[in-house]
């Protein structure tokens, strides 16, 4: 079963949403972050990434930075930038990019869940990542932004959600991006009892993107719980912020993969190396994989197609037939020397929203030598390693469009 939540939210007035949404804290770097809150006060950046708020000198991890956000969160709070939902309450919030339209419903998860295994998860967590989040919600005393999370499609939750997004939105606006979002608000109780049981019904849920925070709200529940001699397992620490969104209404985008040099290899050589797994072509301009098992690589200010052998495909294998397994095993870790993607240095990680012409900056520049564009992995290939409690290798899923941070924030007191 997948137990959700109804809560109070915190959450912008209807006039300032737009001034206070924001991208989630970990697709940009602090420069990027500055530049975006510059001029904005309401900016939730100010809470998600508080740093922005403090001198270059500060490193952001060290504990100024936490007390920074739960200062300016305070702050939020006290001059009416955020106001308190006054009943329980469950959120639908809609997102279009394009012709991409997605629907989610935005509930409280449950740790317990997360931990026993129902809510599966497709990526290892890195621990220093993990402690960063652990201390920023446990400092902020809430879920300041919520996890992305998919689940088997349901058509009576979604006849449910249809019917209330007939109704006027509590916010609809068009960001700078030019993604729009829209925000309607479920306070009926009858509605939101028959969603509960709906999703009892849902065998297990599944993490899209937000491992970290998911695995953080753990642990925070932990500490919370050791320091509680009443804890009953009911308290908002029991509970942490995700929006659920049907299977079938997401988009995954390739994450694409770019190194610093050629691991002490001429050009030539490395060409004529990689030729022993895979097939490769220049081509005239850097067109994305058009099927699994292709790949676009940059070198030297030239694209080249790859195509995998089928001598290194194990299609029996769930995590071996990945791309981004064919590609670290048969090439960047043997050729290029990435024994760990994870934690080596060497390798850049490029969202696919940035398109090629990120990847052609990167190497252009100088700062890289090759990139590499992917094909996406699908949801079907997310949900069946999941359900096998297999591990992607890092990095192999981009959803876009982003959820918008601080349109609603779960408290934890």
């Amino acid at each position: 079963m997948a137990i959700i939540k109804p809560f109070r939210g915190l959450r912008p007035p209807k006039e300032l949403a737009e001034k206070v949404a924001a991208l989630p804290y970990d697709v940009m770097d602090i420069a990027e972050a500055r530049a975006m809150a510059a001029g904005n006060p309401d900016s939730f950046l100010h809470v998600s990434r508080p740093e922005i708020d403090l001198p270059d000198t500060v490193d952001c991890h060290d504990e100024p930075v936490y007390v920074q956000g739960k200062q300016n969160l305070d702050e939020f709070i006290r001059r009416g930038v955020l106001v308190q939902e006054e009943s329980d309450s469950f959120y639908v919030y809609r997102q279009r990019m394009g012709a991409i339209t997605q629907t989610g419903l935005v509930v409280c998860a449950s740790v317990d869940e997360y931990q026993s295994g129902v809510i599966k998860k497709h990526e290892h967590t890195r621990a220093d990542k993990e402690e960063d989040r652990v201390r920023h919600i446990d400092y902020l005393d809430a879920n300041d932004e919520p996890v992305f999370y998919l689940s088997r499609s349901c058509s009576e939750v979604e006849g449910i959600i249809e019917g209330v997004t007939n109704g006027p939105p509590e916010y609809d606006f068009v960001s700078s991006d030019g993604v729009s979002h829209t925000l309607w608000i479920i306070t009926d109780q009858g509605l939101i009892e028959r969603l509960i049981v709906l999703f009892e019904a849902i065998p297990r849920l599944y993490v899209a993107d937000g491992h970290h925070r998911s695995a953080a709200a753990g642990r925070v529940r932990e500490l919370r719980r050791a320091g509680n001699p009443h804890h009953t397992g009911q308290e908002e620490y029991n509970f942490f912020l995700t929006v659920i969104f049907p299977e079938n209404q997401l988009h995954i985008m390739p994450y694409n993969r770019a190194v610093k040099d050629l691991n002490g290899l001429g050009m030539a050589e490395f060409i004529d190396r990689i030729e022993s797994s895979f097939a490769i072509v220049p081509t005239q301009e850097g067109m994305l994989p058009q099927g699994r098992h292709h790949f676009g690589m940059y070198l030297d200010g030239q694209w080249y197609h790859l195509h995998a052998r089928d001598n290194i495909i194990n299609e029996a294998d769930t995590v071996d037939r990945l791309d981004v397994s064919i590609l670290q095993n048969n090439l960047l870790d043997p050729l290029l020397g990435i024994h760990n993607p994870r934690t080596d240095k060497r390798i850049h990680f490029v969202g696919g929203i940035r398109g090629n012409e990120e990847l052609v900056k990167l190497v252009d520049s100088g700062e890289y030598t090759v990139a590499f564009s992917l094909h996406p992995t699908s949801i079907s290939e997310l949900i069946e390693l999941a359900d096998q409690d297999q591990i992607m290798p890092p990095k192999s899923t981009w959803f876009e469009p982003k959820l918008r941070s601080g349109l609603v924030v779960h408290l934890l007191r």
